[in-house]
């Protein structure tokens, strides 16, 4: 370990490398070398994953291999057999907790294992490549609802659906072209789609981002930065990015009780949004609050279980209809 660590000069510059090893001990007792040379790899890429410069195998890691294999496969056949279904989380005006719009949250209808929320199998989708068609039959999926909720007479034209877009899939070529296809195949007016990608996400490659996010704003497409706070923004970029909205990450929004640092983390988002002539969504509230906090502070826009939680397309259609929802969480005049 000692002798990799060492620097070693290419091209006139000295370059550092680590390692990352697997090991699989004869304790085991293998009957063949394959099965050793199998789980010392799947040791190496734990070691990987944790940042260790070695790592012993045991029983516990092939258990995961095993079942990141099965979800894999699992996922492979949901995109065959559509298992993917939109649920849609109100986003709410805080004004007067008027209805703007719904963000769209993917659940995985499983045959076997039920409901399964986004955190089981988002990071196995983005590390397999399936994240990119999955995404492109979301996107199709929350076009045709918005068009939809538009033809039966239930979407005001302010309407906004919003959706998820990963990194990987924001640096795919062609995505403007993909894009501009799936508004035109489904009949999907540009201004009630909002895309939206995390903090870290656009700051992988500023530069490039920049130009992709310019085309697509160009097709009347809105944009948003997620989860804004807990990336690694330069204020020197964000005013370059052609966005409409910062969203607060709700680990903010969720202590804004607590008397800590992250009220006025709160406080000076919704300030830098208004002074770049942003919108500002807060996601996470639970509570009215924290709805009244937000309402003081000039927060726009809010998300959250307060409101509802996602909800399938049917059971949101109604909040459409219902025009004295959450009237009862406003202050008095």
């Amino acid at each position: 370990a000692d002798e990799l660590s060492r620097a070693f000069e290419l091209e006139g510059r000295q370059i550092f490398t680590s390692v990352s090893i697997g090991i699989a001990t004869s304790a085991a007792r293998y009957e063949n070398a394959d099965e050793i040379l199998r789980d010392a790899d799947i040791a190496m890429y734990y070691a990987k994953e944790t940042n260790k410069s070695y790592v012993v195998f045991d029983q516990i890691m092939h258990a995961r291999a095993v079942s990141l294999l099965e979800l894999e496969t699992d996922l492979r056949l949901a995109l065959e057999r559509d298992e993917f279904e939109l649920f849609y989380q109100p986003l709410v005006n805080l004004d007067d907790v008027s209805l703007m719009g719904f963000e769209a949250l993917v659940r995985w209808n499983h045959p076997s294992r039920g409901l399964i929320t986004p955190g089981e199998f988002i990071e196995v989708a983005e590390t397999t490549g399936l994240m990119i068609p999955m995404t492109v039959g979301l996107l199709r999926s929350a076009c045709e609802q918005a068009r939809a909720w538009k033809e039966e007479g239930l979407a005001p034209e302010s309407l906004i659906v919003s959706v998820n877009l990963s990194a990987s899939h924001l640096v795919q070529r062609g995505i403007v072209d993909q894009l501009r296809t799936i508004l035109f195949e489904t009949g999907t007016e540009p201004g009630h789609l909002k895309l939206e990608i995390t903090e870290s996400a656009v700051m992988q490659n500023a530069e490039h981002t920049i130009n992709v996010l310019n085309k697509i704003r160009d097709l009347g497409i809105r944009l948003s930065i997620d989860d804004f706070g807990t990336g690694y923004s330069s204020l020197s970029y964000l005013h370059r990015f052609p966005i409409d909205t910062l969203k607060i990450d709700r680990s903010f929004v969720g202590t804004m009780e607590d008397g800590s640092e992250n009220g006025e983390i709160v406080r000076t988002v919704i300030a830098l949004a208004k002074a770049l002539k942003l919108s500002v969504i807060a996601e996470g509230i639970e509570s009215i609050h924290q709805f009244h906090q937000l309402r003081i502070l000039g927060c726009e826009y809010g998300q959250g279980f307060l409101f509802s939680r996602p909800l399938p397309a049917s059971e949101a259609a109604k909040l459409l209809v219902d025009s004295s929802r959450w009237q009862n969480i406003l202050p008095p005049n």
